[in-house]
């Protein structure tokens, strides 16, 4: 089958190969063949080094297909079915499930230390435990969360990451509150669900922060009552707020620089949101003093901060609603072919995301 292979990390180009086989089909798997996959920051972080993970690999994670088979002990699916590929899946036992904080459970991460495919070559792994950048994959059945038949295929697939995540930043990690100032820091895929979740929760004035006037103008269409570039982000503090600072920022770059400016753009007693996936070896700095006198939230958001099965219905209920933009979302779409475009595309931020069509 084919499938978009990374060599080595710290290539900017992946190999689409005709040679890649989906392997570890056995009891509690299930084989999905995928039919639309988005491409995420994360996957680029990947490829770089900033995330670790050991190549070579298929990236992406975002991505939702059909059943094809499953293995013995799999009863709550079939083939046919539609599912939307989680790649942080709950086991349900752990001390972080029994707390009822699934989002911070690691059996996904385990998944991730496991070759997911295999060529001539040698054993290929894939990004996050997924790798869906490829025709077919094999993953535990908990990762193949069925969806009902009229959500779409690229629909689906945002809601596997970004659209959860960003979302989820607002509604769960913050609460926002009805009538506060929220300012969003970075305006992809992510960034600008973030701002429909602000939105959702009644922000009077949600500034959208991004260097790339596209993904500003962007964010105006999705609910952003200003768009600024990270210059003007000082100017836009004091018109919005007095210079008191926002209730709310979220941080949705993942670069220690960009959480410096969010911590400094949060009035004290406001709420910084980290939702961006950094490097292990970028440190954020702050003063013990500055920690204590200005009483400042610092809050981590993986995943959305909550339920992921919980934020998927939720986030589908609103789309059927016309609560939130989905298909917007997408500004581009590629065949499998031409994933390098795609990931051009993110580079450059010409796209908020692209829909690699399989």
């Amino acid at each position: 089958m084919r499938a978009a292979v990374l060599h080595e990390i710290g290539q900017e180009k992946l190999e689409v190969l005709d040679d890649v086989e989906a392997v570890g089909f056995g009891p509690g798997k299930v084989r999905v063949r995928v039919r639309a996959t988005g491409l995420c920051h994360s996957d680029l972080s990947a490829m770089n080094g900033v995330l670790p993970q050991p190549a070579p690999f298929v990236p992406g994670h975002e991505g939702a297909g059909e059943i094809l088979d499953m293995g013995d002990g799999v009863r709550h699916l079939k083939p046919g079915d539609r599912v939307v590929l989680c790649w942080l899946p709950a086991c349900g036992a752990c001390p972080a499930c029994r707390r009822g904080q699934t989002q911070l459970c690691l059996a996904g991460f385990v998944n991730a230390g496991t070759p997911n495919f295999r060529r001539s070559g040698g054993d290929v792994f894939g990004f996050a435990g997924t790798g869906t950048f490829a025709e077919e994959v094999v993953v535990d059945a908990g990762c193949a969360v069925p969806i009902p038949e009229d959500v779409p295929f690229d629909i689906a697939a945002l809601i596997g990451c970004g659209v959860t995540t960003g979302l989820g930043a607002a509604l769960n990690t913050a609460d926002v509150a009805a009538g506060s100032s929220v300012a969003v820091i970075g305006c992809g895929g992510v960034g600008i669900s973030a701002v429909q979740g602000a939105r959702l929760k009644g922000a009077a004035e949600i500034v959208a922060v991004d260097p790339v006037a596209s993904r500003r103008e962007s964010a105006l269409r999705f609910g952003a009552t200003r768009a600024v570039s990270p210059e003007e982000l000082a100017d836009v503090k004091q018109q919005v707020t007095g210079g008191e600072g926002f209730d709310y920022v979220f941080e949705v770059v993942g670069r220690s620089a960009t959480a410096r400016t969010a911590y400094d753009a949060t009035r004290r007693g406001g709420t910084l949101v980290v939702v961006g996936a950094g490097a292990v070896d970028d440190h954020l700095r702050l003063t013990m003093f500055e920690l204590f006198f200005d009483e400042k939230r610092i809050l981590p958001s993986l995943y959305g901060g909550g339920d992921v099965l919980r934020s998927y219905e939720r986030t589908i209920a609103l789309w059927r609603a016309g609560r939130v933009d989905l298909a917007g979302l997408i500004t581009h779409r590629v065949p499998l072919a031409g994933i390098n475009e795609a990931l051009d595309q993110m580079r450059t931020g010409t796209a908020l995301r692209t829909c690699i069509e399989i």
